[in-house]
């Protein structure tokens, strides 16, 4: 069975920084690409980051240039630094495995964790 967890979630001041964690177990997903999204209270789920096997990596507008998306092969793992963050970034965070890359974007697969709530206080 694949499971995916998030952690690293929690509340941090305007201009703080987080690192979310994605533990992933029951299979690999070392040849396959690995999302973050999230979703506030109200909206629809966006897309955030999201990393290839090799060299693919792409960032949503919003967060280019303070978040950074990584992961660890031995550890079957990813990663999320997030940097400056805002008010706005408030959210539940969720990590997407194995989806695939389509005109440059990622498209989520049916592998998702249960999310961990990111707070961003002004």
């Amino acid at each position: 069975q694949v499971k995916l967890v998030e952690s690293g979630g929690g509340w941090v001041q305007t201009g703080g920084s987080l690192r979310l964690s994605c533990e992933i177990s029951g299979r690999s997903f070392n040849n396959d690409p690995i999302a973050w999204y999230r979703q506030a209270p109200g909206k629809e789920r966006e897309w955030v980051a999201a990393i290839g096997r090799t060299s693919y990596l792409n960032y949503a507008n919003g967060v280019k240039g303070r978040f950074t998306i990584s992961r660890d092969f031995d550890k079957n793992a990813a990663f999320l630094d997030m940097g400056a963050l805002r008010p706005e970034d408030t959210a539940v965070y969720y990590c997407n495995a194995g989806g695939y890359i389509r005109t440059g974007r990622y498209i989520a697969s049916e592998y998702w964790g249960q999310g961990t709530q990111v707070t961003v206080s002004s």
